[in-house]
């Protein structure tokens, strides 16, 4: 009798669970699907039901976000920062977290202290620090050689956006090399291979699921970013989708035409999309996994 009880209990509770988890993919889901489905109206069925499906499938809406919002240029904005984002972040942040995980050496416990501090900084609340510390750069610049490169600039944003994520990369990093077994590293000692070459051919491959997930994590967060770049550039030419997509929802608001508006929405957000779908088990598995233990 004990056992029924027990295994129903077991049973409701796994009932809950899915139920919520069902709830929670359907206030997830009806969106994005509210979202492509308007996409992909005339401007004329807006002023409908926006429940009802659209008469055809008008396709027009994305050319003219690609074209006349320049919504392609942002798109290769995006793209261009992210991809220096995410190479100069990894330059450092992989030797930096290998050091502070395998080695003991003078400040080390300090270094890694003040990287652990900087996951409570939120990046909204320097920005216009930052700013000014450019725009003076700028000034100084502007004095010495007569121009200024350090606002408007696609390098430096990449550069502040690496920085950012430095803090929370270090410390997934450093976590998952901790439990990394030194076996590999003496043998590959014993072998000739330096300090420099053991972490590359060495440490890095077996750390690829971490690895893989810093670099999942951090896409998200550049792609997606537009306080930053909208404070440091301030040619809308220049500006990434986000930010891009903010201008063309005023736009086409005033102009009451929702197509197009919605249809940018969908170029921001189906890359990240397919993104996710792609490698979705890879984002919590270099959280968890550890190394051979042996």
């Amino acid at each position: 009798m004990r056992l029924n009880n027990e295994n129903r209990g077991e049973r409701l509770y796994k009932f809950f669970i899915y139920f919520v988890l069902a709830i929670l993919a359907v206030l997830i889901l009806v969106p994005v699907v509210w979202v492509l489905v308007a996409s992909v109206k005339e401007t004329s069925e807006h002023y409908g039901s926006p429940w009802a499906l659209p008469s055809h499938i008008h396709l027009q809406n994305f050319a003219d976000a690609w074209t006349k919002a320049n919504m392609g240029g942002y798109m290769l904005h995006s793209v261009t920062i992210t991809v220096m984002a995410l190479a100069i972040l990894l330059v450092v942040a992989l030797p930096a977290s290998y050091c502070l995980a395998r080695f003991k050496f003078v400040g080390g416990k300090f270094l890694n202290t003040c990287f652990m501090a900087g996951l409570f900084i939120n990046v909204n609340y320097i920005v216009v620090p930052i700013y000014l510390m450019l725009s003076d750069g700028d000034k100084w610049l502007k004095g010495i050689l007569g121009n200024g490169f350090l606002l408007n600039n696609h390098i430096v944003v990449a550069v502040v956006y690496a920085a950012t994520a430095l803090p929370f990369t270090i410390y997934l990093l450093s976590s998952y090399f901790a439990t990394l077994p030194h076996d590999f590293e003496e043998a590959a000692y014993i072998d000739g291979a330096g300090y420099a070459r053991t972490m590359v051919q060495v440490i890095f491959p077996m750390a690829k699921p971490s690895i893989i997930t810093v670099i999942l994590f951090n896409f998200l967060s550049f792609w997606n970013e537009y306080i930053i770049i909208k404070t440091l550039v301030t040619n809308k030419d220049q500006w990434t989708l986000p930010a891009g997509l903010l201008n063309l929802m005023q736009a086409q608001q005033s102009a009451a035409e929702y197509g197009p508006m919605y249809a940018g929405l969908v170029l921001v957000m189906l890359p990240v999309l397919i993104l996710y779908i792609c490698v979705q088990k890879n984002l919590t598995k270099g959280m968890t996994v550890g190394g051979l233990k042996g």
